[in-house]
């Protein structure tokens, strides 16, 4: 489908609006629900999520910084917070020791584990439910203007 190039000014940044307001309005629901049931602050979550996701559940403490889109100094304060509850370590480089990684702990794994079921489950809900089939062209399109518009 070819857009339309005489689409109205206001119309097209209505548009926008709605994708900006519609993904608040979901991302709230989400976090809500993780933060009552797991305690996690949006930043653990997705850092957390990260982990799970990497080889041996660790990464270079600079690279999930960038990745979770967190200053150093935010992303320390976020790490430190998480390491007095038993979700990450750090962990020295064996091969540089200008690099330490965060590695998730055995309590780590498991709440990762069970608060991206949980996410799922939530994502199923509220997404899933109310969109069908648009849920996966909804996902096409934003990983379209991710890879257009330069992050990743």
């Amino acid at each position: 489908m070819t857009p339309d190039p005489h689409t109205d000014d206001d119309e097209i940044v209505s548009w926008w609006g709605l994708v900006i307001e519609g993904y608040l309005a979901t991302q709230d629901v989400l976090m809500g629900e993780i933060s009552e049931r797991f305690g996690l602050a949006p930043a653990s979550f997705d850092i957390l999520l990260r982990l799970l996701r990497s080889p041996e559940h660790r990464m270079p403490m600079t690279r999930l910084a960038t990745e979770a889109a967190l200053s150093s100094g935010g992303f320390t304060k976020v790490a430190d917070r998480m390491a007095a509850a038993d979700l990450i370590r750090r962990v020295p480089s064996p091969d540089d020791r200008r690099v330490t990684f965060a590695a998730l702990t055995d309590n780590g794994l498991d709440i990762a584990r069970r608060a991206r079921t949980a996410a799922a489950g939530i994502l199923r809900r509220i997404v899933l439910e109310p969109l069908g089939d648009d849920a996966a062209t909804l996902a096409s399109a934003m990983r379209t203007l991710r890879s257009v518009n330069g992050a990743g």
